[in-house]
């Protein structure tokens, strides 16, 4: 065989390979990173970085109690048509939870990344003292990763009671995640749950951040009869969709059958391998779309939900 077209084809079956390889980043299960994680130093213009995003994901998931439905339920399923009118404050959000669970893990590439081990977690609680205006942060966990000389993988776990709080407005504060002793080569995962009562409300996701991300996903599955427009982002490196799915809600009623389910909305968006100075890569938003519904507090200007440091 010519020298010239064996060489071609093993570059091929090497950029294959290496395709390959992106493909199965990251291994989202958290406390798992792969060996190919391990391994991944960047693509591309990545590799310049001091640090990357391996995963970052937001799960969205609602909680229904038996007070989300009318008197006359007891032979029928929950859906737009027959449910009490949200918008008419007719429904007690407090039988409504929302649940947004994130995880995050981090790879310092070099020593001067380690400040990327911090982050800030900016969520809503009023200054009013109502609890039940309020979000609440909880199962806060962060993992430290690394690998020691003889390529043995060690774990500690990170105190996460001494993180402060700042208050940044009336309506949000930030949790400021300090990450000590970090080092290049060293990973780090972050999870935790944000509880809301506010059903007409929901976190934007950012898919850029101030370094490279390799997966960024936001998986949200919305009862039907919360009607919110969705703004997408609309890039090559963002995939979205929308399929129709089901959720079953608690029933503590005796006059109401086990087992009732309410018509879903489950969004999924996914981002991979996005360049903090691609310009065209949006957040993505949603805005509650019924009519009487009073808007939310939306998040100051210049934060976000999640937000690594710079």
């Amino acid at each position: 065989m010519n020298y010239s077209i064996r060489k071609l084809l093993l570059l091929a079956v090497f950029a294959a390979s290496g395709t390959m390889a992106s493909a199965q980043l990251p291994n989202e299960k958290f406390g798992k990173p792969s060996k190919l994680e391990w391994d991944f130093a960047g693509w591309g213009e990545a590799t310049k970085a001091d640090a990357i995003i391996l995963s970052k994901t937001m799960t969205v998931t609602y909680k229904l109690t038996d007070q989300v439905s009318n008197n006359n339920m007891t032979d029928i399923e929950v859906n737009w048509g027959n449910i009490d009118d949200f918008g008419k404050n007719q429904i007690d959000e407090s039988s409504i939870l929302v649940n947004f669970e994130v995880r995050l893990r981090t790879k310092i590439l070099k020593p001067e990344g380690a400040r990327h081990a911090n982050i800030d977690i900016t969520y809503y609680c009023a200054d009013d003292g109502n609890v039940y205006n309020s979000d609440n942060l909880s199962d806060l966990k962060v993992k430290v990763f690394t690998r020691n000389a003889k390529g043995k993988v060690e774990k500690r776990n990170v105190n996460t009671d001494g993180f402060a709080q700042e208050r940044v407005d009336a309506n949000y504060v930030v949790t400021h995640v300090k990450v000590p002793d970090v080092e290049a080569g060293s990973i780090i995962e972050y999870q935790y749950n944000i509880t809301s009562t506010r059903a007409a409300f929901l976190y934007d996701w950012v898919f850029q951040e101030c370094i490279p991300t390799v997966r960024s996903k936001c998986d949200i599955e919305v009862p039907a009869f919360l009607q919110f427009n969705m703004n997408t982002p609309i890039n090559k490196l963002v995939k979205s969709s929308v399929e129709v799915g089901r959720l079953a809600y608690d029933v503590n009623r005796t006059d109401m059958k086990k087992g009732k389910t309410c018509p879903t909305n489950h969004y999924k968006i996914v981002g991979d391998y996005i360049l903090p100075e691609d310009k065209e890569i949006a957040n993505f938003t949603s805005q509650i779309a019924m009519p009487h519904v009073t808007v939310p507090a939306k998040m100051p200007e210049g934060h976000t939900h999640l937000k690594i440091e710079n």
